[in-house]
């Protein structure tokens, strides 16, 4: 009965993170060219590609999810230390674009577009932990 319930659990994870990680890729996507319309250049040391928004997303989510896996599996607390450690990992992210964007209006745009997909992915993904 343990195997079973295993396995539907780590399909519903699989399941939410493809999703998660598709609604969060278009969003940021959206976001990035809705910027780029608006003139802000959005870029870091050259011009980042429209796709490289989507792909890094969809990277970030399944890693997310894998930390879920892991955290179910290994903690005592896996909701807490998923938020934990995702609130850090955001936070590093940010640094970056803080740093390496070419002017001030893509170094905001960049961390904005960091803070929308973490707003999106980690809720979804904090509620798929066990405990």
């Amino acid at each position: 009965m343990s195997i079973s319930f295993a396995s539907t659990q780590t399909s519903s994870l699989r399941r939410t993170t493809v999703g998660v990680a598709a609604v969060g890729a278009a969003a940021t996507t959206i976001a990035a060219a809705t910027m780029r319309a608006a003139g802000v250049h959005l870029a870091a040391h050259g011009n980042i590609p429209l796709a490289a928004f989507a792909q890094l997303t969809l990277a970030g989510a399944v890693l997310g999810g894998l930390l879920v896996a892991a955290l179910n599996r290994r903690s005592t607390l896996p909701r807490r230390h998923f938020i934990q450690i995702a609130a850090a990992l955001t936070a590093l992210s940010c640094v970056a674009p803080a740093a390496g964007g070419d002017d001030v209006a893509s170094k905001i745009g960049l961390i904005a577009i960091h803070l929308l997909a973490a707003a999106i992915i980690a809720p979804v993904l904090a509620r798929q932990t066990t405990r």
